[in-house]
């Protein structure tokens, strides 16, 4: 197995370009993040050079941080402003390599919410498609993201389905659909072709694997049978210094360890 390390949350204490250098270090086998944007790209460019570590994905602005927004795309009446930050990633994420950008959609309901975010997809696929990246979409579960638009993994495919875009993709979070939904092994055999990208925590509390459920090595050695092959992103909030979380890396890379004694609920 190979691990990407999402920077949003680990060594989140650092800034961007140490953060690449210290996961390089730690051995992770590619980065991705969450908001970059205040750091320049050439600084991140010079990191990602330096450890020759891929940049696997970035996220969309959440909109006004301070109003606890998550995300613009679903949101109608708000379509310049989701727009704009589109339009922004993908540019930032073409200055550093990046060959994905998760477009957030929001708390909203409703069909017209739903209409506003495949509207904004349609407008971030084609502006994708020009630069050869894959646009992403995520459920999140509504205990951690009251109200957010996006909530299980039926709904994105009905999305992805109906915005009619060949580089839309799932953005499959096992933590957030093991709360949401459950069977995440079985989502994930059902899902596979439309997935773009899997990250992993554990439930309750969104620590490292094998703190919780579900039963990662399971889980992984699961995802490698169903032939899926590029790094997995570790999205998970370390209790205490990143480093001294990490010894569920060199248990299951190798697909060698014992099984959590765990099991799906």
């Amino acid at each position: 197995m190979r691990f990407s390390a999402n920077l949003g949350f680990l060594w989140a204490e650092l800034p961007l370009p140490e953060a690449i250098r210290a996961a390089r270090q730690a051995g992770f086998d590619a980065v991705e993040c969450h908001w970059p944007y205040e750091t320049p790209a050439a600084d991140l460019n010079a990191a990602l050079r330096e450890t020759g570590l891929p940049m696997l994905a970035l996220n969309t602005r959440r909109g006004d941080a301070a109003a606890q927004e998550n995300g613009l795309a679903a949101l109608p009446g708000r379509e310049r402003e989701a727009r704009a930050a589109i339009d922004e990633a993908l540019d930032y994420a073409a200055q550093i390599g990046a060959k994905a950008v998760h477009v957030m959609a929001g708390a909203a309901s409703g069909d017209e919410a739903g209409h506003t975010f495949r509207q904004n997809l349609r407008h971030a696929c084609s502006e994708a498609h020009k630069l050869g990246i894959t646009v992403l979409i995520e459920p999140l579960n509504l205990r951690d993201a009251p109200g957010y638009f996006l909530s299980d993994t039926a709904q994105a495919r009905s999305v992805i389905e109906q915005t009619g875009a060949e580089n839309l993709r799932l953005m499959f979070d096992c933590y957030h659909v093991q709360i949401s939904e459950g069977d995440v092994g079985g989502r994930l055999a059902e899902l596979m072709p439309l997935i773009g990208h899997i990250q992993f925590a554990s439930v309750p509390d969104r620590g490292p694997p094998g703190t919780g459920a579900p039963d990662y090595a399971r889980l992984f050695s699961h995802i490698e049978a169903l032939g899926y092959d590029r790094p997995l992103g570790a999205e998970y909030k370390p209790r205490g210094p990143t480093q001294d979380t990490l010894g569920w890396m060199s248990r299951y890379r190798n697909g060698t360890c014992p099984h959590d004694n765990l099991s799906l609920p």
